[in-house]
């Protein structure tokens, strides 16, 4: 089963695939978006369409302490959006620190400030999707 895996933020939807197996999570692209939920549904189904995905993972922001603040809900409002309007599953994913893994990564491997800006929420996601594939394949 082919999943894509998403990294909400406030200006960027960071978006990864699996492969057809749903094994390996790999990076796709960012899409930026000026708060509009409806807008990034319709992104996310043509994208869906175009690479024949079956499910969704979406990351769920929770605190330090595991408690869920305002960004937490923000993605319940998408998840029951996704699910309306595709007919299709969305599983949320703690991302707890994936951004922080994703900077780190990207450090160790001496990309530029400019570069890291641009693909940090892709990657992002891409740590979101591996850790479900990950405890799903247990």
């Amino acid at each position: 089963m082919k999943y894509i895996g998403l990294d909400l933020g406030t200006k960027t939807l960071g978006v990864a695939l699996s492969d057809p197996l749903g094994l390996i999570a790999h990076s796709y692209t960012t899409i930026r978006h000026d708060d509009s939920l409806e807008t990034l549904v319709l992104e996310v189904e043509k994208i869906m369409q175009e690479e024949r995905v079956q499910e969704i993972v979406l990351g769920l922001p929770k605190n330090m302490n595991n408690t869920l603040g305002e960004r937490a809900q923000r993605s319940f409002e998408f998840q029951k959006m996704l699910e309306e309007k595709l007919q299709v599953k969305v599983h949320l994913e703690d991302e707890r620190l994936t951004t922080k893994e994703a900077e780190d990564l990207l450090i160790r491997n001496d990309t530029s400030r400019k570069k890291r800006k641009k693909v940090i929420d892709r990657l992002a996601a891409t740590i979101i999707l591996q850790s479900f594939l990950d405890k799903k394949g247990r």
